[in-house]
């Protein structure tokens, strides 16, 4: 696929896996990219990128940035366990469609949808080497997976001839420059407050943000071939580093080699789950800043299983690990002790 030939949108470009999906599109010779999101991004300014400052609850300003455009990606989304439902709505899902409008009237025609695996399975079950074929939950404890889920199979079912669309579900997106998840558990062991939830055996898949954004230019050029498309558009596909780990033995070795005390503290998933929902109901009636402690969402996470089978990825995307996570873990530590 000749990429400098495309113009492409990234919703959600100066974000952690968005700005990842734009490296890797400067290596591929793409020069026609426009970034999209609530803040400034003078660092993609100055690499010659367009960057558009708006609001994507903003129908106008998605489909005017949309225009021209031959490929977009929607990264963009309100993550996290805690927040009102209006929220998790007007960005996941009313966000979702304003892009999916933006395509249509401006005749994008392929469009990268970027979801979660937690869409696909309730957080109190484990779930090993699931597929696609899984169905979608009855319930979900948290309002970012059910906001996504609707997201997600609104971009599917947007799938047509003129617009090709694809949703990938990538776990656990991990590596230099993360603002969420890898942070979050360096600044709750150094407080002491981080505990083993459950066994401490349970097996989780990531993705490594290289490996994540690798999956989203590979479902855009499978898109874009008229022949490899047909068994790709209007689907969803598992991503990862497809190496599952120990959660808590991984957990353990990064907290090693950043120095820190390993988590030997455990508390049982009944007794996590039921500080969940009092925490809930707390902080529902309280309107505490930030996210509780615990949720029955955070308790099932930490808990339980989860990992999942790529090989439809890797057969109908050629999705391919660039990077291993071995390397990826390597990368990270030596970002830590750099800052």
């Amino acid at each position: 696929m000749n990429w400098n030939e495309k113009k492409v949108v990234v919703f959600g470009g100066g974000g952690f896996l968005g700005s990842y999906i734009i490296e890797e599109l400067l290596e591929l010779g793409c020069d026609q990219l426009c970034s999209f999101g609530r803040s400034d991004q003078p660092g993609l300014r100055s690499k010659g990128i367009r960057v558009i400052q708006g609001d994507i609850r903003d129908e106008k300003a998605v489909i005017d940035a949309c225009s021209g455009a031959d490929i977009v990606f929607l990264t963009a989304a309100k993550a996290g366990v805690w927040g009102s439902w209006n929220d998790y709505f007007s960005i996941n899902v009313l966000g979702a469609r304003h892009v999916i409008n933006g395509c249509k009237d401006n005749g994008v025609g392929i469009l990268v949808y970027t979801s979660s695996p937690s869409v696909a399975y309730s957080a109190e079950v484990d779930v090993e080497n699931m597929n696609e074929r899984n169905p979608y939950p009855s319930k979900y404890l948290a309002h970012y997976p059910k906001s996504k889920a609707i997201a997600e199979q609104d971009v599917l079912a947007a799938n047509c001839s003129s617009l090709k669309t694809v949703s990938l579900r990538p776990h656990l997106i991990w590596g230099p420059r993360d603002p969420h998840l890898i942070p979050r558990v360096l600044e709750t062991a150094q407080c002491g407050k981080l505990k083993i939830v459950g066994n401490g055996e349970n097996t989780v898949d990531m993705t490594y943000v290289t490996n994540g954004a690798h999956a989203h230019v590979c479902a855009a050029e499978t898109l874009s071939d008229p022949e490899r498309c047909l068994n790709a558009e209007g689907k969803a596909y598992f991503i990862s580093d497809d190496r599952p780990v120990k959660l808590w033995m991984w957990t353990n070795d990064l907290l090693k080699k950043c120095a820190l005390q390993p988590v030997d503290k455990k508390i049982s998933y009944r007794a996590a789950h039921g500080v969940g929902m009092i925490m809930e109901l707390i902080y529902s009636v309280i309107p505490f800043r930030g996210e509780p402690p615990m949720t029955r969402f955070i308790a099932g996470q930490f808990a339980h299983s989860h990992w999942f089978d790529i090989s439809a990825a890797k057969k109908d995307l050629g999705y391919r690990i660039v990077t291993d996570p071995d390397k990826g873990l390597e990368n990270l530590i030596k970002t830590i002790y750099n800052n």
